[in-house]
């Protein structure tokens, strides 16, 4: 199975928002089945739901985040990862200092599309922070599918 990991701080908006795009980017391109998109947080708790704007604006998209459930990075989250994606480059070097042996298979996600920007944290924003972040997650998601699948290969 081909996995790729979303990764934010809490893991309750931009990685649960990131993998509800993806996984619904895999059913519109006809991509080859048995993938399996996650996500998780470099200081996220254990259980929490999405935030109540991520799940509105995703719920807006057509796409149900209601049942996530927070949870943190783990080496054995990232061994099962073939792609890691991380929302900003704080956690792509904390992730690629902590497990070295991992480094080749952790980007950015704003890579996917030639740049090396975060993705603004909507945390504590209005629900148009929210629609803001989910349009750039989309355009990135869009713009470096095709990596991606690479990357996974």
């Amino acid at each position: 199975m081909t996995t790729v990991l979303f990764v934010c701080t809490g893991n309750i908006c931009r990685s649960p928002m990131a993998t509800a795009i993806f996984r619904s980017k895999l059913g519109t391109k006809s991509a080859k089945a048995g993938w399996k998109a996650d996500s998780a947080g470099t200081w996220a708790a254990v259980g929490a739901p999405a935030s109540l704007h991520a799940q509105e604006v995703m719920q807006a998209w057509g796409l149900d985040i209601t049942g996530h459930q927070s949870k943190p990075v783990t080496a054995e989250l990232l061994a099962t990862a073939d792609l890691v994606l991380t929302m900003e480059r704080n956690h792509k070097e904390a992730l690629q200092a902590e497990f070295p042996s991992l480094a080749d298979r952790i980007f950015m996600l704003s890579e996917m599309v030639g740049r090396e920007e975060d993705i603004v944290d909507p945390i504590g924003g209005s629900l148009e922070d929210y629609e803001d972040t989910a349009r750039e997650l989309d355009d990135i998601l869009n713009g470096g599918f095709k990596k991606i699948l690479r990357l996974t290969e």
